[in-house]
């Protein structure tokens, strides 16, 4: 039997490029997830449970399996202890030989190696990027006298976090945001912004 997973990096990203040619190659039972290759990945667990002796795990390319060689070669333990094998779509791969079990593991050592690369870039850009003052995220609603103004009146009391934000005509998490950054400077932002009122 033919088991299909299908994966995606992001909520914001969609399946069905994936499903579709799944469908096309006689995949009628297919897992679908949305999420880094990095955590659990309960849908994978999944279809690994169901493969039998016989099996073929099919995914449009192997980077939706594993996002490391030590991961891919888990993987690979437990088809071949299911008496299972797996197949690419996109990639010569047919691990039903000694050969295709060797090219299933210089493939994914191949994308560890470019992911790594990627991620070498990545941050050698954004090094960059700082050092030349560049910086990420929204720009603040507020100019910096407006948000000392706002938390002065915070800090004198008598003025809720709600009622700030309707006076000032923003967020509460806007609100939230500047207040947590006087009061609890060393707080990561996602908590700062968070934090109940």
């Amino acid at each position: 039997m033919l088991v299909g997973y299908a994966r995606v990096s992001t909520q914001d990203q969609d399946t069905a490029l994936q499903r579709d040619a799944l469908e096309r190659h006689g995949v009628r039972r297919v897992f679908t997830e949305s999420g880094s290759g990095v955590g659990p990945r309960p849908q994978l667990q999944v279809a690994l449970s169901t493969l039998q002796r016989g099996d073929t795990l099919v995914v449009w390319k192997l980077d939706r399996v594993a996002r490391s060689l030590p991961d891919l070669l888990a993987i690979q333990g437990r088809l071949k202890g299911a008496g299972a094998c797996i197949r690419s779509l996109t990639e010569p791969l047919d691990t039903t030989s000694p050969f295709g079990e060797f090219t299933f593991q210089v493939l994914g050592a191949v994308a560890q190696l470019e992911r790594s690369m990627i991620r070498e870039r990545v941050m050698a850009g954004q090094a960059a990027a700082r050092a030349r003052g560049k910086r990420w995220g929204r720009r603040r609603v507020l100019s910096p006298d407006d948000e000392a103004e706002l938390v002065a009146m915070y800090l004198a009391g008598g003025r809720t976090m709600r009622e700030l934000a309707d006076l000032w005509g923003v967020g509460i998490g806007t609100v939230k945001c500047a207040i947590y950054r006087v009061i609890r400077p060393d707080a990561p932002y996602l908590t700062r912004a968070r934090i109940g009122a």
